[in-house]
């Protein structure tokens, strides 16, 4: 089961903040994140690949991207 970070209506750096706090108590699996803006779903895709995570799947939902991290 994958968590969830929340980021909807926060701008950079706040919801990469929110996605590395995760990744350093998880250390591996899977979260789930959703974010409301192109900057945000770009800047977090790109420090999870540079922590090692990958983007397993990105969809859009109306406004919102829903980004599956994994490990």
């Amino acid at each position: 089961m994958s968590e969830i970070v929340d980021a909807r209506g926060l701008s950079c750096p706040q919801p990469v903040l929110l996605v590395m706090s995760k990744i350093r108590e998880k250390a591996s699996g899977e979260i789930e994140v959703i974010v409301d803006n192109e900057v945000s779903r770009e800047n977090v895709s790109r420090a999870a690949r540079a922590k090692g995570w990958e983007v397993r799947e990105e969809r859009r939902q109306g406004d919102e991207w829903h980004l599956i991290l994994g490990q």
